[in-house]
């Protein structure tokens, strides 16, 4: 082989490392985008789901809160009514 030839052959070695090189350095890039969107999704749902147990949360306390109203009116005339029947025994 003469000196050209092997000139031809570290290009073409070069060439092709090269072209390694970037699609690698593509894929490992296109990797890293795809993990950042699937985490975004993860955290909008994520956050769906956090959103919707806090709105549950609320309605449980405005419910509860209403049931230790009701009660607190029930043990009021409860207290009413056995003070009536004291009085008519």
């Amino acid at each position: 082989m003469s000196g050209q030839d092997w000139t031809e052959v570290v290009g073409a070695i070069g060439l092709f490392a090269l072209v390694i090189t970037v699609i690698v350095v593509a894929v490992t890039q296109l990797t890293a985008v795809w993990r950042a969107k699937a985490a975004l999704s993860r955290e909008a749902e994520y956050r769906k789901i956090a959103e919707a147990a806090v709105r549950t949360q609320e309605t449980n306390e405005r419910l509860l809160a209403d049931l230790v109203q009701r009660s607190e009116q029930t043990q009021a005339r409860l207290g009413s009514i056995e003070q009536i029947l004291k009085q008519v025994e």
